[in-house]
């Protein structure tokens, strides 16, 4: 796992915006490339001078983002479960995991997704199951836009915090991502509670 990422990162290193779109889609269809530290590594780039903008950096991850999801959403959706069972190993997902995503995403609801965007390791395959569940697919865009813009962008802007520095703070970055995930699920899980109260509230007038 870490060469592997090693050898992603000197991709974007050596390819720029190309390499770092590539390597965003194809870390949203499963492949485990460490997205976490792609980003980052990208805004170090853009604050050292190898790319132009961290700005830049942001969108451009977000739309590899953008059209790995959206492959393997439409890969999930035209499958169904057939694939999961015969594919899902490959993805690291299982008819279990599907399952528990489905009862999670009918509790919850579309912001799944959106909080999904935040979760090492389960962020890169999380369109699959949304795609077998059948979800709306422009609650699918618009939730996994948001969720893929504050990650892409909060995370290249950390980078480009750091600079030269950064090969002496990436194995801390997990700490950061971690902590936005925290604050980011906080904050939703706020939003839903007031969203409740105030819909129970006008219940009652009514």
């Amino acid at each position: 796992m870490e060469q592997l990422t090693h050898f992603f990162l000197g991709f974007v290193d050596h390819a720029g915006y190309l390499g770092l779109f590539v390597v965003m889609a194809i870390g949203n269809m499963g492949l485990p490339v460490g997205t976490e530290l792609m980003v980052p590594a990208a805004g170090a780039l853009a604050a050292t001078g190898h790319l132009s903008s961290v700005w830049l950096v942001g969108l451009v991850a977000t739309a590899g983002e953008m059209v790995g999801g959206t492959i393997l959403y439409a890969v999930g959706y035209a499958g169904g479960r057939p694939f999961v069972a015969r594919w899902g190993k490959y993805l690291k997902v299982d008819e279990h995991k599907l399952d528990l995503f489905h009862d999670f995403y009918v509790r919850h609801g579309n912001v799944v997704v959106f909080v999904c965007r935040f979760l090492p390791l389960v962020r890169g395959f999380a369109a699959l199951p949304a795609g077998v569940s059948r979800m709306q697919k422009r609650y699918f865009v618009a939730y996994t836009a948001a969720g893929s813009a504050v990650f892409c962008f909060g995370l290249a802007w950390l980078g480009s915090l750091f600079g030269r520095h950064f090969d002496e703070i990436a194995p801390q970055i997990h700490r950061f991502s971690l902590l936005i995930i925290v604050l980011v699920v906080a904050v939703v899980a706020v939003l839903a509670v007031r969203g409740y109260l105030r819909a129970r509230s006008r219940r009652r007038a009514a």
